[in-house]
Protein backbone atom coordinates (compact mmCIF):
# COMPACT_ATOMS: atom_id res chain seq x y z
CA UNK A 1 0.00 0.00 0.00
CA UNK A 2 2.81 2.16 0.74
CA UNK A 3 4.92 1.23 -2.36
CA UNK A 4 1.27 2.28 -4.19
CA UNK A 5 0.79 5.98 -2.42
CA UNK A 6 4.39 6.71 -2.97
CA UNK A 7 3.78 5.78 -6.86
CA UNK A 8 1.35 8.13 -6.77
CA UNK A 9 3.02 11.10 -6.14
CA UNK A 10 1.70 10.86 -2.11
CA UNK A 11 5.04 12.08 -0.32
CA UNK A 12 6.12 11.75 3.38
CA UNK A 13 5.95 15.71 3.77
CA UNK A 14 2.58 16.03 2.05
CA UNK A 15 1.51 13.49 5.11
CA UNK A 16 3.13 15.06 7.51
CA UNK A 17 1.74 18.60 6.97
CA UNK A 18 -1.43 17.16 6.53
CA UNK A 19 -1.31 15.39 10.15
CA UNK A 20 -0.46 18.91 11.58
CA UNK A 21 -3.49 20.06 9.32
CA UNK A 22 -5.66 18.09 10.97
CA UNK A 23 -4.41 19.21 14.39
CA UNK A 24 -4.82 22.95 13.67
CA UNK A 25 -8.49 22.01 12.33
CA UNK A 26 -9.56 20.04 15.20
CA UNK A 27 -8.91 22.95 17.27
CA UNK A 28 -10.74 25.25 15.01
CA UNK A 29 -13.61 23.45 15.01
CA UNK A 30 -13.29 22.88 19.11
CA UNK A 31 -13.58 26.00 19.12
CA UNK A 32 -16.22 27.73 16.31
CA UNK A 33 -18.63 24.74 16.56
CA UNK A 34 -19.03 24.73 20.28
CA UNK A 35 -22.35 25.77 20.39
CA UNK A 36 -25.43 25.89 22.49
CA UNK A 37 -24.31 24.03 26.62
CA UNK A 38 -25.51 20.25 25.51
CA UNK A 39 -25.03 20.35 22.27
CA UNK A 40 -21.76 18.34 21.49
CA UNK A 41 -21.75 17.23 17.95
CA UNK A 42 -19.16 20.17 17.11
CA UNK A 43 -16.79 18.79 19.87
CA UNK A 44 -17.09 14.85 19.18
CA UNK A 45 -16.08 16.59 15.16
CA UNK A 46 -13.19 18.12 16.20
CA UNK A 47 -12.18 14.80 18.41
CA UNK A 48 -12.64 12.94 14.97
CA UNK A 49 -10.72 15.50 12.34
CA UNK A 50 -7.33 15.19 15.34
CA UNK A 51 -7.83 11.17 15.45
CA UNK A 52 -6.88 11.75 11.60
CA UNK A 53 -3.35 13.42 12.49
CA UNK A 54 -1.94 9.99 14.19
CA UNK A 55 -2.64 7.65 10.94
CA UNK A 56 -1.22 10.60 8.61
CA UNK A 57 1.65 10.75 10.85
CA UNK A 58 2.50 7.02 10.73
CA UNK A 59 1.83 6.98 6.57
CA UNK A 60 4.54 9.44 6.37
CA UNK A 61 7.18 7.49 8.78
CA UNK A 62 5.92 4.21 6.52
CA UNK A 63 7.02 6.36 3.25
CA UNK A 64 10.38 7.92 4.70
CA UNK A 65 10.80 4.18 5.93
CA UNK A 66 10.20 2.76 2.49
CA UNK A 67 12.83 5.24 0.92
CA UNK A 68 15.45 4.11 3.20
CA UNK A 69 15.55 1.05 2.96
CA UNK A 70 16.01 0.89 -1.16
Amino acid sequence: MLRKLKALGFSANLSYALGFISVIASIVIWITQGGVEGETSGELLGIFVGLWAPTFMALGNGIDNLSDTK
